[in-house]
């Protein structure tokens, strides 16, 4: 059966979906694409429903409902509609080792994403996220993480000491050079680009480490995160 009212109750929970207060409220969240469908597929997350225009490859899949493809476009938030959009599940948990990354006041949705995306690349224990980040759900920051949503622990915190092992705050051109900072009992703490971290919460970490540069100006937090996470991880038994 395809749906063809808008008035679905499944388009109307899509459409609400686009404001962050409904995610937050709902725990719920959407995807957009046969990417990170794929992705959730693969790291076995099941979907609350899943949409698809009529005669997509997907209806075939058990739980798939079909839908007209002007209605499917008008609840998209693509610039160029998509023919497959899923409603997921938020999944939060504790911030974890043995390797963590933090992220303190990080507002651009895109690095939050690229960030979630290099933390399961480097096989980090989650992403933590605090002082008003971006949301990691939300339609942005999903797509930037191509998939890894579904495959990285996603936490929050208030407070450093909710941190687990050592932190290490990273820094421009400040403290030691993060050669050998290893993966094991530590907490990559990284800020946003033009503000950084606040000088209270640098005081309070452990260490303050930088990464050394040929030239030009700091990496912005999305790059610096993944330099770090292959610094930490490059010397770890294969």
């Amino acid at each position: 059966m395809t749906i063809t009212s808008p008035a679905n109750r499944h388009l109307t929970e899509i459409r609400k979906l686009s404001r962050a207060s409904v995610r937050r409220d709902s725990g719920r969240f959407v995807i957009e694409g046969e990417d990170l469908y794929e992705a959730a597929v693969a790291a076995r997350v099941a979907a609350h429903y899943v949409l698809c225009a009529q005669g997509h490859a997907a209806a075939r899949d058990e739980g798939c409902l079909e839908v007209e493809p002007a209605l499917l476009a008008g609840v998209s938030t693509l610039g160029s509609s998509s023919r497959l959009i899923g409603v997921y599940e938020q999944r939060w948990v504790k911030p974890r080792g043995p390797l963590a990354v933090a992220l303190w006041g990080v507002r651009d949705p895109g690095n939050v994403g690229t960030v979630i995306r290099a933390a399961q690349a480097f096989g980090a224990s989650c992403v933590a996220l605090g002082g008003s980040c971006a949301d990691p759900y939300g339609p942005k920051a999903v797509r930037a993480s191509s998939g890894a949503i579904f495959g990285t622990k996603i936490a929050a915190f208030n407070d450093l000491g909710e941190l687990p092992g050592r932190v290490v705050a990273l820094v421009p051109a400040a403290g030691a050079p993060l050669d050998g900072v290893g993966r094991e009992g530590v907490t990559l703490l990284l800020g946003a680009e033009r503000g950084g971290l606040p000088s209270e919460m640098l005081d309070a970490c452990d260490e303050v480490r930088t990464i050394r540069q040929v030239a030009g100006e700091s990496l912005n937090v999305a790059m610096a995160a993944t330099v770090a996470l292959y610094e930490a991880t490059r010397m770890a038994p294969a």
